[in-house]
């Protein structure tokens, strides 16, 4: 299986990329590339820019990225209670390439934060409208509280029952 994973967020020390990374490597018998958003960095969208620009080259990579792969790992990070700019600027410009931009792969969808509320609101947002957008969303998973639950030294969750959920819902990837 080609497994494909990333963190919905810009930032270089994300822990939503070390949840994503991690939740990959836990999947048996997979090939995983974990993507960096920024590699894929664009104008801001709008129509106007749309209209002078064209579809961008960057928007086209991702779209084919998420097309090689037989299965994708997203985790979001929560910017006041939506999506990070970075990460909804690349599905605004991917979306417009194909609006069935997921493509109808299977999908886990992760989200963390350091506080107890564990992205839940981002994720909810995201669990109900990926479907619209060709996801096979197979499972969803808030991890609370990431630096109470998430040795960053030895890249694993510490809560036995967390990391039960979270092999449950990567089991459905399969």
């Amino acid at each position: 299986m080609k497994l494909l994973a990333f963190a919905a967020s810009s930032s270089s020390k994300s822990i939503n990329k070390q949840l994503a990374t991690y939740a990959a490597s836990l999947v048996p018998d997979a090939t995983v590339e974990i993507l960096d958003i920024n590699d894929y960095e664009m104008p801001l969208f709008s129509q106007d820019r749309e209209d002078e620009l064209g579809q961008p080259d960057a928007a086209k990579a991702f779209y084919a990225k998420l097309g090689q792969a037989d299965a994708i790992i997203i985790s979001f990070a929560e910017h006041n209670g939506s999506y990070t700019a970075a990460y909804k600027n690349l599905f605004d410009w991917t979306s417009r390439i194909n609006m069935k931009l997921f493509q109808n792969k299977p999908m886990v969808l992760l989200a963390t934060s350091p506080g107890p509320g564990g992205a839940n609101t981002v994720l909810t947002a995201a669990t109900a409208s990926a479907p619209y957008f060709a996801a096979d969303v197979k499972a969803s998973l808030s991890i609370p509280s990431f630096f109470d639950n998430f040795d960053s030294d030895k890249q694993e969750i510490t809560n036995p029952d967390l990391l039960d959920e979270l092999q449950s819902a990567l089991a459905q990837l399969s």
